[in-house]
């Protein structure tokens, strides 16, 4: 685990813009405030896997890299940047509000968390996937935080839903289980309606701390 946390840090080191001046830090206690360019892990609430992607496209539908719920802890492939829309005038550090809209980028693949209209594997419901990379983003990569009950700012272990902008589908997994592409890892898709099953927490991770300047 400290090898790994070492080189995520690493990853933020080099990936960070000239006029950040803040420090990694790894998040260990609950209240961590989740900042642009952040690499977290997704914890499904109700199952507690981690949101996870791989070099394994779907075999149906958009044939994209897959994406699932992974369910142990220590796998890097379920690391994911907080990363910003173009054109906004968010940066690395500053705090995520409810009602943002965020991308999120796979750590290991440099895809972005991504969703459409085709039906995901199992359940049919729609899709999540990864795809594009550094240069290539589109508004199915866009994902709107909700937080659930009074708070304000995204924290750590504070319970949210991701609202895709482009279907109005909710991240969503549940007790569905592959047995061919990823064998024991659930499905990952998304649902229109409020569920239990589309709430996620933020988990293990390396946060970067606020940004303090104007």
């Amino acid at each position: 685990m400290a090898v790994a946390f070492f080189a995520i840090a690493m990853v933020l080191l080099f990936s960070m813009s000239s006029d950040y001046s803040g420090t990694p830090v790894s998040a260990a206690s609950e209240g961590v405030q989740i900042t642009y360019g952040s690499v977290i892990k997704l914890m499904h609430d109700n199952t507690k896997v981690r949101l996870h992607s791989h070099e394994v496209p779907y075999g149906s539908g958009s044939g994209q890299q897959s994406v699932t719920g992974f369910p142990g802890v220590d796998d890097s492939n379920s690391y994911w940047i907080i990363k910003p829309i173009p054109d906004t005038s968010a940066k690395q550090g500053d705090t995520i509000k409810s009602g943002e809209v965020v991308r999120l980028q796979h750590m290991r693949t440099r895809k972005w968390l991504h969703s459409h209209l085709h039906a995901s594997p199992i359940s049919g419901n729609m899709e999540v996937s990864c795809f594009g990379g550094e240069e290539e983003s589109d508004t199915g990569d866009y994902w709107k935080v909700e937080i659930e009950g009074n708070g304000k700012t995204w924290r750590q272990e504070q319970k949210v839903r991701l609202q895709h902008v482009d279907t109005g589908g909710y991240l969503h997994s549940h007790d569905k289980k592959y047995t061919r592409i990823a064998g024991g890892q659930q499905e990952v898709c998304g649902v229109r309606q409020k569920k239990a099953d589309n709430i996620w927490l933020a988990a293990e991770g390396v946060y970067l701390p606020v940004n303090q300047s104007k």
